[in-house]
């Protein structure tokens, strides 16, 4: 059993972390590649070669960074993912799980559960809950025999903390995020292993519409977050620091999950 008030002693430059889900310019995985950046070695994926941009634009800040491409939902995939930083450093102390889809207002992959067929749940499941096991799952033996580790996983406030309509499998795959994390938490903090869930709000990202763009505008903060804002609180969980927090949802949202008084156009609430 590790010491629980013992602080990973390594040298900053030595860290290493994977980092999933990093292939937009303006997403919430690149921004955390950045803000772990000045701490860690970085090894980032995405699907597509846009990660080449990614590494270039981290190696440029100073950062010993890789890019690696492929699809995380499957296992042989995350398995070979955690290979090659183990290959390449010998070592793996964070993984940040950003690899899912976001919620996105009017996707054709959005139903309620009676619209929902089985292809959709099947991929929406796949894309945001088995890509963050395979990862985990490939994850936990090098930090396990290393006795110290940092899982933060990108959730969503929808499904761990609230909902909206017509999107079942969406919020079931973000549920599932929390219940693993929290299981891998309980498994696993004996042994100097973290695991928490990040949850964004309406977070304004490359992709985000111009509905969702309103919908953080109507947030107490009175407009949507950066991804920076939920990068900062990803560092701070991946490094020594946070060793005495696991199994948390941390909620970056603003003020949403606590308004009783949502914005209405057009009403006396619209001085916000």
């Amino acid at each position: 059993m590790s010491d629980p008030t013992e602080h990973d002693t390594s040298d900053a430059g030595d860290r290493v972390a994977v980092i999933t889900g990093a292939g937009s310019p303006n997403g919430i995985g690149a921004a955390c590649a950045r803000a772990l950046a000045p701490t860690h070695r970085l090894l980032v994926a995405a699907t597509s070669s846009r990660i080449d941009d990614r590494v270039r634009e981290l190696r440029a800040q100073g950062a010993d960074a890789a890019g690696f491409v492929g699809d995380l939902t499957s296992s042989q995939t995350a398995d070979e993912l955690i290979a090659v930083a183990l290959e390449r450093w010998g070592r793996l102390d964070a993984l940040v799980n950003s690899a899912g889809m976001v919620a996105t207002t009017g996707d054709e992959g959005q139903s309620p559960v009676e619209e929902t067929t089985d292809e959709q749940w099947r991929n929406l499941i796949a894309r945001n809950l088995d890509t963050n096991f395979f990862v985990t799952r490939a994850a936990l033996a090098p930090m396990i025999a290393h006795c110290y580790g940092r899982i933060v996983s990108i959730g969503s406030l929808s499904g761990a903390v609230m909902a909206y309509r017509g999107d079942a499998a969406y919020h079931a795959a973000k549920a599932g995020v929390v219940g693993l994390s929290r299981s891998i938490a309980i498994d696993h903090a004996h042994r100097g292993i973290t695991s928490n869930v990040v949850a964004p709000g309406w977070i304004a990202t490359g992709s985000s519409s111009e509905r969702e763009l309103a919908l953080g505008d109507a947030t107490p903060a009175g407009r949507p977050g950066t991804p920076e804002e939920v990068a900062s609180l990803v560092a701070y969980l991946a490094s020594p620091s946070a060793s005495y927090i696991t199994g948390q949802v941390l909620v970056v949202d603003g003020g949403n999950s606590i308004d009783e008084e949502p914005f209405l156009p057009g009403s006396d609430a619209s001085v916000r």
